[in-house]
């Protein structure tokens, strides 16, 4: 087994994830005026996917740990593929926001075996690098979902979409059945599934922080996803194509700190490039509070810098995940999964509330108190972990 293939090929699973969420927005007017239906259900099958796509991060966590990576992965891809071939043929909207709920259920299995696969095949600094390709992977769903969708649907009718997810999601199947072997460990017990696995994530010290650091961290840039093209519109009066450009600068960015934040952990300690992170992190925020409503250039400065610190931030989260729960590494990244996409789902929640209190500064004023709170719990909760390493 060629690793470093294994790493695409797994990670190709995860990348399905945010593309799938991301490859139908550019065709939603279509699929509305198709089902004849209101807005609230078109919008409703990409918030049943979101929702799904977090539940099951809960279900496949421990399922990983018990069944193996490779059962669940690939029986998760075909869950998918059937899922994408319904939605192709649906000919009403609960059949369309039924299977779009399907296609969740099964896609979900990907980021939690990817990262349980990395972890089990690489140690040390190998195993930083490793994660760095596969939170890159993840990284450019969001980014080519919109592109390739909004493509597709300029040549072809909108169902071609269904199609093309079908095509993919069976091309990645194939390539994993092809050459993914079972990583689990032979030493590993498949034990029956105990709610205190959960609870001993919240329990150890690492694990709590790291799972409060990616709520945060999704809780912002979900707030930079739903509420910058209002800044962008009515400040700037920018275009639908001239909003996509800013929105790639971070974009781009996440990727390419996923990738640098991959090798920066063989040169300096993972706890370091935690919270030097979360506090640049906070300064961008502040940074974009200071400018957005001055300049667009510096706007465009600011969310770049935003999405180069969470890139650089993500694959060292995964990485310490994998490190400290060796024994139950599926549930813990199960659970970080959950808590990322319940930040995905409160961002906009929250951001709406103080959008109608105060205007969209108060959006990011308390996105930025929040986050450097966040920041400095990390720093207690660190400083008490580098005190009693051996502590939970």
């Amino acid at each position: 087994m060629k690793r470093q293939l294994v790493v695409y090929l797994v990670s190709l699973a995860a990348f399905l994830g945010p593309f799938t969420q991301t490859i139908y927005t550019p065709i939603l007017p279509e699929v509305r005026a198709a089902f004849a239906t209101s807005s609230f259900l078109i919008n409703l099958t990409i918030s049943i996917f979101t929702f799904f796509l977090a539940m099951m991060q809960i279900i496949y966590g421990p399922l990983t740990d018990r069944k193996g990576r490779r059962t669940v992965l690939l029986f998760g891809l075909s869950i998918y593929v059937a899922a994408s071939l319904g939605c192709f043929f649906s000919t009403s909207i609960t059949a369309l926001l039924l299977c779009r709920a399907w296609q969740a259920v099964g896609i979900a299995a990907g980021s939690v075996v990817a990262a349980t696969v990395i972890g089990d095949l690489f140690v040390g600094k190998e195993r930083g690098k490793a994660m760095g390709t596969f939170q890159m992977m993840v990284s450019l769903g969001p980014v080519v979902g919109p592109i390739v969708g909004g493509f597709l649907a300029e040549h072809v009718p909108f169902r071609a979409v269904f199609l093309a997810l079908v095509a993919a999601g069976g091309l990645v199947g194939i390539g994993n059945f092809l050459l993914l072997k079972e990583t689990k460990p032979e030493t590993a017990a498949s034990a029956p599934f105990r709610l205190a696995d959960f609870v001993s994530v919240f329990r150890h010290r690492a694990g709590s922080s790291i799972v409060l650091l990616g709520f945060m961290q999704y809780y912002s840039l979900y707030n930079f996803l739903v509420f910058l093209p209002g800044i962008l519109t009515d400040r700037y009066g920018l275009s639908a194509q001239e909003k996509g450009t800013v929105y790639l600068a971070m974009s781009s960015m996440i990727v390419i700190g996923s990738f640098l934040g991959g090798r920066l952990q063989g040169r300096f300690p993972e706890r370091r490039i935690i919270l030097t992170t979360a506090y640049l992190t906070t300064a961008s925020i502040f940074f974009f509070l200071l400018t957005a409503w001055q300049s667009l250039e510096l706007l465009v400065v600011a969310i770049a810098m935003f999405g180069l610190f969470l890139g650089l931030s993500l694959p060292v989260q995964t990485t310490v995940l994998t490190n400290v729960f060796q024994a139950n590494r599926s549930t813990a990244i199960g659970v970080y999964n959950f808590f990322r996409y319940m930040g995905m789902a409160f961002g906009p929640m929250i951001g709406s509330a103080l959008l109608a209190i105060g205007g969209d500064r108060l959006v990011y004023a308390v996105d930025d108190v929040l986050f450097l709170a966040c920041a400095l719990f990390l720093t207690a909760r660190i400083a008490r972990i580098a005190k009693r390493p051996s502590s939970a």
